[in-house]
């Protein structure tokens, strides 16, 4: 995949590796406190050997600034549906470090995301947040051109 770059920004976006994992996790427990999830460290680093492994459908792209560090990430699941022929891809999960917010690094892994959709023919590329993050609704209303106006129910198992 190529790697894009902002020359304004400085931003570089490219997929995650196993060079990554201590600059990944404490983005990724910032992410799961913000949405009040206690995520067991067995389950992180489940996620983290998923994110390595070449062949499981949970994939991630990081955003690096202009000197390397890690600035965000988005982790996304690519699979099957009924209604055509083509994968899509579900963005699970966006975080920017919260020093580099307002910089552009979601917008960036989001259209780096949706370049290597339409690179690689999946039909679409969709998310959901929660009602009242007004900032990331913001950011996706301006990606997207607004929510589709499906309502999401979930039942716990």
């Amino acid at each position: 995949m190529a790697k894009p770059e902002s020359p304004a920004l400085g931003i570089k976006i490219e997929p995650i590796g196993p060079d990554d994992e201590a600059a990944w996790r404490p983005l990724w427990d910032q992410y799961c406190a913000f949405y009040q999830a206690d995520v067991d460290i067995a389950v992180t680093s489940t996620l983290w050997a998923r994110l390595m492994d070449p062949d499981f459908a949970i994939k991630a792209l990081v955003a690096r600034g202009a000197e390397g560090r890690i600035l965000g990430f988005c982790h996304y699941v690519l699979h099957p549906n009924t209604w055509g022929t083509s994968p899509v891809c579900y963005l699970e999960d966006l975080f920017t470090d919260p020093a580099s917010r307002g910089q552009g690094v979601g917008r960036a892994l989001i259209d780096q995301l949706v370049a290597l959709g339409r690179a690689r023919g999946w039909g679409r590329v969709y998310w959901h947040t929660q009602e009242t993050n007004a900032t990331a609704r913001r950011l996706y209303d301006s990606v997207a051109g607004g929510a589709d106006g499906f309502v999401r129910y979930v039942i716990r198992l």
